[in-house]
């Protein structure tokens, strides 16, 4: 149907940078038709089921008629107290789940809400780059402006904190950080997290560390949880989800701890704009919260294997890349003189294999592309070979 009535999209939208996996989806669907089986190795989606204990609480949750009904913006006093009870156990951090835990309708719901609470117009907001693009698309909506923290692998994919002009720290709201990180793999120590507490105190900074791969770790290693850390309880918060570590991506459901004021901000926010995850997820999050561990940990073993698969096969392809204590994710350096959107159309085009660019997680992620641990070890081996093959 044609029509002279002009649409014109607000400038916020028009001003978004392309989606980060539209013109993957678009290629990939041309491949297809020309009859080429995918190895798709590019969304952080987990291919693995969520655990039976958590399906099967969930489906008696949902035929409750209480849990139809609006759910609590800030969620329910059940499911914030098994949050609170995991985060005692897991980290060692007694929180209030009155005042101090917020359901969240997943963690990048939180995401998108946090600058609105804290972020004026023409405030700074520091962003990790290479990094989650909700983090400065959600700055832009607010009104902010995003910083870019570049993450170089000398520093560890760390943010330098010295490198940041005095000027943007001063007009500075808040600041995202994420370790785990995503998309490089990297982790944080406790001393990186005392730095970010000591300049979010010296230039009156929130913090927002999104810790949604805290559970996904090897060879020993547990992250650190940044409200660990002291000082963190003062100047911020952590965002957690059950998507990752659960294999729970569909149901929408995490959380956001620390700060009272802090999480009431966000919460304010929710209260008009969403009505809160549904009940039954609630409930089954209360369980997949409050078992037992071991389905983490099988998980975790999971992709050990897959990792540990993997990485000896892009190595025999001739790529340079370290092994992550953490995530599902391997950040790999490009071929020299290769740029990385041309690669992972290259890639798409002559094996079939999805990666993802690193220059769509920010322009200091240009050099690398990003693979997801998230198909089977033989499906893994078959993509390292077609990949070595056309590089050869």
């Amino acid at each position: 149907m044609s029509s002279d009535f002009p649409i014109v999209y607000a400038d916020r939208i028009q001003q978004l940078p392309p989606y980060l996996f539209a013109a993957i989806d678009k290629k990939k669907a041309e491949v297809r038709a020309r009859g080429m089986e995918i190895i798709d190795l590019g969304v952080g989606d987990p291919d693995l089921p969520t655990p039976g204990h958590i399906v099967a609480s969930l489906q008696t949750a949902a035929a409750r008629p209480e849990h139809h009904r609006y759910p609590s913006y800030v969620g329910m006093p059940g499911f914030r107290a098994a949050a609170a009870d995991w985060f005692r156990r897991r980290f060692d951090v007694t929180l209030d789940p009155a005042t101090e835990m917020l359901s969240l309708i997943g963690s990048k719901e939180g995401v998108a809400h946090f600058p609105l609470a804290f972020v004026n117009p023409g405030d700074y907001v520091l962003v990790p780059d290479p990094g989650y693009p909700v983090y400065g698309v959600a700055t832009s909506f607010a009104g902010g402006i995003p910083y870019r923290m570049p993450l170089k692998e000398e520093n560890g994919f760390l943010p330098d904190f010295d490198a940041i002009p005095a000027d943007i720290l001063d007009r500075a709201a808040m600041m995202f950080l994420n370790y785990p990180n995503n998309p490089t793999g990297a982790v944080a120590d406790e001393a990186f997290f005392v730095r970010a507490i000591a300049v979010a105190r010296r230039h009156n900074i929130i913090v927002c560390h999104d810790a949604a791969y805290s559970e996904l770790a090897y060879d020993g290693y547990r992250p650190l949880s940044f409200l660990q850390v002291p000082g963190a309880r003062e100047v911020g918060i952590e965002l957690h989800s059950l998507s990752k570590t659960y294999n729970m991506t569909g149901w929408r459901i995490g959380f956001a701890a620390g700060n009272a004021a802090i999480v009431n901000g966000l919460g304010k926010v929710k209260t008009n704009i969403d009505s809160g995850a549904f009940e039954a997820v609630q409930a089954a999050a209360i369980t997949a919260l409050s078992a037992d561990q071991q389905c983490v940990t099988d998980m975790c073993e999971i992709y050990r294997r897959r990792r540990d698969v993997m990485i000896p096969a892009l190595r025999a392809a001739g790529f340079t890349l370290e092994a992550p204590k953490a995530t599902f994710y391997l950040w790999i350096r490009n071929p020299e003189g290769m740029d990385s959107a041309t690669l992972a159309a290259m890639l798409i085009e002559k094996t079939g294999v999805v990666v993802t660019p690193g220059s769509g997680f920010g322009a200091a992620g240009e050099g690398y592309f990003r693979i997801s641990l998230t198909v089977p070890e033989a499906r893994l081996l078959e993509a390292g070979e077609r990949i070595r093959a056309a590089l050869a």
